[in-house]
């Protein structure tokens, strides 16, 4: 017999806006339009002192389909009730706000005078925006220098960036002096932490030839192109003088890390292969290597490209350095990872493994001010939550246990906690405490930040953590969003809404997962299923699906499906099904394999892991996941597991989105999949969105996706509607509301 268990969600929010059936009865359900104009906030700038914050806030603004980003100010002690809006420039940007080291001003970036983003400076207690520089090509990051005399920033043409100048002291009207000269750009840059010399990386060439043919409009789009090497370089900030620090052709320098003591950098470095060095979508063909700054000696600490490690940190004694990486380390896996260590100049020494017995992945976040712990986030089943990392015995502790997405960051630079914290009532937001060891008490947290207040007038389903026993035993979990008005007895129509990764999760958040808040406030309840494959639940159960990749996270949808049904939630004659990437992989299987939904949707899902495994811009996890063999002497396993192959069992109406230009799950999977279903006569609907990306890339077509998908659901699966016209987006703009949505009795709201 299967079970279920309930985790109820109680909230932070529960608190600031208590829900009752009668507030329920006056609040409004959440639209499309609602989730597309919550305002976002970041940033996160403490002062030196540690008294105030600086962030952004950055606001929709569908008239010009683009987005505004405003500077903002908080108390730290005083919290969210002192926090005040410093930039005013409706039309244009202010973001990546720094404090000067004394802490007397800020400089920040801005497009108001112009396309091109330059830096101005500006009191945080009152004052005029002052201009404090006028690059022809505008500003592409700065940042001040530790001591406190020079305030640095990067320009110039493409590839060509060059790291410029400006003494604190007179910031305003100072000539800007130029530090590095190379012919291609300077990419990451490093100040050392006592001010005096900048690290940098830079391509060791720049292709003139390149460059003039996109001049001339020869856009051809080469793939796999010659790329240069880059190496890592250093400057003195005083007297502007370069020095070349590697010079490697085995190796190139992909980004580095410095020891706050200074005498040691880390380094991964990428192949030299140009194939393995242009790819950017996974982390692999790289390893990590140490530098001694006084001798300019180079240790090689991992010889494995296949394996993805991360996260290179030193300990703030400067006696450790770690880094993360997969549990085995002798080959390609998508295990968790552990955290590895070792003495800094222990050189050629091994690396003690850490975490052992934690069955989750961990990763180095920071350190605590004595070395001894390393703090990070990881999840546990629906929720994120902070542990602790003892050093010296590798032990794992579980510090919050909050019903919520939580991520704990300290500022490098003053040492602040921050809090990041959304729960199913509250929207992303941010809280501050004394220390870390206060974290894990919820009284002593003070909220920074609340930029979308409007929030608390709108009625939202509950959503609670869900556990059941899939086919072959295991138990399976979840999220379960309940309806808004919800009424045990009822039976409602299920949107079951998978998420991509495979190695990812649903959580305990603000409106996660396609718009889940969406659906319930038009009377659908909301499965969010950990399928196997998910992470947060352990190693087995993130591997399990390893040689073939559907079978178990499909029986564990359907048997979370059935839950439902024999608890009288669901009705099981109107169900739909819908996900993207890998969520669309699995909408495409479930498309082949049953009949029982009404109505699905595919967003850039895989329907031939032969043709996807070159059309994409990474194989080395398709050939992990699908079949470890090599796909060109092995096609049967890759056409066995691929959708195409029980094409013929379709029969659901599928709608399918995809971007165009997708380099990840490329648009010819599912113009595969719309022909096929066009062919058998299975109702479909492709829509192709203009980009380049593995997400939609415009708001406005972000919305197109939203509300047609709920159309074709609500046609599909409850018999109302008219599929999608396009009167419901432009009349969901005109009107600034979210599409038509229809109660379980089957009248009209919403409009």
């Amino acid at each position: 017999m299967r079970t279920l268990s309930l985790a109820l969600t109680v909230s932070a929010a529960a608190l600031w806006a208590p829900f009752s059936p009668q507030l329920a009865a006056q609040q409004r359900p959440l639209t499309f339009m609602d989730v597309q104009e919550l305002k976002r906030a970041g940033s996160w700038t403490p002062s030196p002192d540690g008294a105030l914050m600086l962030y952004t806030v950055t606001t929709p603004d569908w008239e010009k389909a683009e987005s505004q980003t405003d500077i903002h100010i908080v108390s730290l002690s005083e919290g969210v009730a002192s926090g005040r809006r410093l930039t005013y420039t409706d039309d244009h940007n202010e973001t990546s706000p720094a404090w000067a080291p004394d802490g007397s001003f800020f400089v920040f970036s801005s497009n108001r005078d112009g396309d091109d983003s330059q830096l101005y400076m500006m009191r945080h207690d009152g004052g005029e925006a002052r201009k404090i520089t006028d690059a022809g090509e505008g500003v592409s990051g700065f940042d001040f220098s530790p001591d406190g005399r020079w305030l640095v920033y990067r320009s110039g043409e493409g590839g060509r960036e060059q790291l410029y100048r400006l003494p604190v002291d007179g910031l305003v009207g100072a000539a800007a002096e130029v530090l590095t000269h190379g012919d291609a750009g300077v990419a990451q840059w490093d100040f050392t932490a006592d001010g005096s010399r900048i690290y940098f990386t830079r391509p060791d060439s720049f292709d003139e030839d390149e460059k003039k043919r996109r001049e001339e409009g020869f856009t051809v789009d080469v793939r796999n192109a010659v790329t240069p090497l880059s190496s890592l370089w250093s400057v003195e900030v005083a007297t502007a003088e370069e020095r070349r620090e590697t010079d490697d052709p085995a190796y190139s320098i992909n980004s580095f890390a410095l020891s706050d003591d200074g005498r040691w950098i880390g380094i991964t470095g990428g192949s030299p292969k140009r194939y393995e060095r242009n790819i950017t979508a996974q982390r692999l063909y790289a390893d990590l290597y140490l530098m001694e700054v006084a001798t300019g000696e180079i240790e090689r600490l991992t010889d494995n490209y296949e394996v993805g490690e991360g996260g290179l940190s030193f300990s703030p004694d400067g006696r450790l350095i770690a880094f993360s990486a997969p549990d085995n380390m002798e080959r390609y896996t998508m295990t968790d990872n552990r955290v590895y260590i070792r003495e800094v100049g222990d050189r050629g020494g091994a690396f003690r493994k850490l975490g052992t017995d934690f069955d989750q992945s961990s990763s180095v976040g920071f350190w605590s001010d004595d070395s001894g712990t390393i703090y990070f986030n990881a999840g546990v089943t629906v929720t994120t939550q902070l542990h602790a990392l003892d050093v010296e015995t590798g032990a794992v502790r579980q510090l919050t246990e909050e019903r919520a997405a939580l991520s704990v960051s300290r500022d490098d630079d003053t040492g602040t906690i921050l809090i990041g914290y959304s729960d199913p009532k509250t929207p992303p937001t941010v809280f501050t405490v004394a220390g870390v060891d206060d974290v894990p008490n919820r009284m002593a947290w003070t909220r920074l930040v609340d930029v979308n207040p409007h929030v608390r007038d709108i009625a939202l389903g509950e959503e609670v953590e869900i556990n059941w026993r899939s086919s072959d035993g295991k138990m399976v979990g979840g999220v379960l969003v309940y309806p808004v008005g919800y009424e045990a007895g009822t039976r409602y129509p299920l949107i079951v809404a998978i998420h991509g990764g495979p190695a990812s999760a649903d959580i305990l958040r603000f409106n996660g997962g396609y718009s889940a808040q969406v659906y319930a406030g038009a009377g659908y309840a909301v499965l969010k299923p950990n399928y196997r494959g998910s992470r947060n639940y352990g190693n087995a159960h993130r591997t399990d699906i390893v040689g073939d990749y559907f079978t178990l996270g499909y029986e564990d949808i359907i048997t979370g499906v059935d839950y439902l049904i024999d608890e009288g939630i669901v009705d099981g004659d109107r169900m739909g099904a819908l996900g993207w990437s890998a969520g669309g992989h699995w909408s495409n299987w479930i498309l082949t394999q049953t009949d029982r939904f009404k109505a699905i949707s595919s967003g850039a899902g895989t329907m031939n892991w032969i043709s996807m495994y070159a059309q994409s811009d990474v194989q080395r996890n398709r050939q992990f996941y699908v079949g470890d063999g090599f796909l060109y002497e092995d096609f049967d396993t890759y056409f066995d597991q691929s959708p195409l192959k029980y094409i013929k069992n379709a029969k659901t109406p599928t709608m399918i989105h995809v971007v165009e230009g997708d380099p990840r799950v490329p648009s010819p999977q599912s113009v595969e999949l719309h022909m096929a279903l066009k062919k058998l006569d299975v109702p479909t609907e492709l829509f192709m969105y203009p980009g380049r990306s593995h997400g939609i890339p415009d708001p406005r077509n972000r919305l197109v996706k939203a509300v047609s998908e709920m159309a074709w659901m609500d046609y599909y699966v409850r018999g109302m509607g008219e599929k999608f016209e396009w009167r419901q987006v432009l009349e969901t703009l005109e009107e600034g509301e979210g599409p038509a949505v229809v109660s379980e009795g089957g009248g009209e709201s919403g409009r």
